[in-house]
């Protein structure tokens, strides 16, 4: 297929019907120089049946559920796209969504990524998030989520990373960081992937014309054993692979508080099990995390002040799913 200013890589698990809307919105944007790579980790709910006969669209098929990361990253792969954007499979783009993405790359040509305005699908009065924030204490959110649509910033402002959901990224930037890591499978690879950049420099834009309406968990549940072991487990792996050092010894005991605090809430949640397994296994998996550490403190550009101002230090902050 020939090169593309963009490349839009959507990854598939057992969508269903969610993915037939997103790629009727996503051949309706008003930005129509486009390719787009559907990767499918082997779905078997025939969401890949009857696919758009689209000449932008060229399906992936990698036969198993690889998870995100690898999907992504085997996508990414196929392109050589000066943009890559990333859209989940339950995320609805709005008619102007890559345009506006594509104009922001162009406004900001020294920032390496990009977020889109996330409007709840199921309940379009609320947001469903404006950028990942990180908490110093190592655990990030989608901030806003739940808030009143009105609540988002009034025009493009930075935040610590894009959510992947539906995110726009420089490829040269994406490339020097290595994509994302695949050890992580789903969940907060994302975030440690915008550490990384914003480690070596890169910084994040979050773009408010960029509206999708995406319906969040859709496929994993936003409670379930599976989003609660991999949130609890990546979590760990997030906050020591990636923490500055004159940052990472101060926080260590909050970030073991708050990791106490989760695993208390699994219960109530009845899935303390899936909590308990994913915090031993992080331990227990710690090994290639601090190798990876040693690596990337060694070659960061960015100062530990310029890390330290991108985080949210407000407990208050992170307690509200603030923005």
């Amino acid at each position: 297929m020939a090169s593309a200013p963009v490349t839009v890589i959507i990854v598939n698990y057992n969508a269903g019907k969610y993915l037939a809307r997103c790629l009727e919105a996503l051949f309706a944007q008003s930005f129509s120089d486009f390719r787009a790579i559907l990767a499918d980790n082997g779905s078997t709910d025939g969401s890949m049946e009857g696919l758009p006969a689209d000449p932008r669209l060229e399906p992936l098929l990698l036969g198993a559920n690889t998870g995100f990361a690898v999907a992504n990253n085997r996508a990414a792969a196929m392109t050589d796209s000066p943009l890559i954007a990333l859209l989940n499979p339950d995320a609805f783009a709005a008619p102007g969504w890559l345009a506006a993405l594509v104009a922001a790359a162009e406004r900001y040509p020294d920032v390496a990524r990009f977020g889109s305005t996330q409007i709840d699908a199921l309940h379009p009065h609320l947001l469903d998030g404006t950028g990942d924030h990180y908490f110093a204490g190592g655990i990030p959110w989608r901030g806003g989520s739940g808030h009143p649509v009105a609540d988002a910033p009034g025009g493009d402002v930075e935040v610590f990373a894009p959510c992947a959901a539906a995110a726009l990224y420089r490829r040269e930037a994406f490339d020097r960081a290595g994509g994302f890591d695949e050890r992580f499978f789903c969940y907060c690879e994302d975030v440690d992937l915008a550490f990384r950049i914003r480690l070596a420099g890169g910084r994040c834009i979050q773009v408010r014309d960029a509206v999708v309406h995406h319906v969040g968990s859709a496929i994993t549940g936003r409670r379930s054993a599976f989003s609660t072991y991999h949130g609890m487990r990546n979590r760990l792996w997030l906050f020591v692979k990636n923490m500055p050092p004159l940052l990472f010894w101060p926080l260590l005991p909050v970030h073991a508080l708050l990791q106490s605090l989760l695993l208390f809430k699994a219960s109530s949640d009845g899935v303390f099990n899936a909590a308990l397994k994913g915090f031993a296994d992080g331990l227990s998996g710690i090994g290639p995390f601090l190798r990876s550490r040693r690596g990337l403190q060694e070659e960061r550009r960015a100062s530990t002040m310029q890390i330290a101002q991108a985080l949210i230090w407000s407990p208050v902050k992170l307690g509200k799913r603030g923005i």
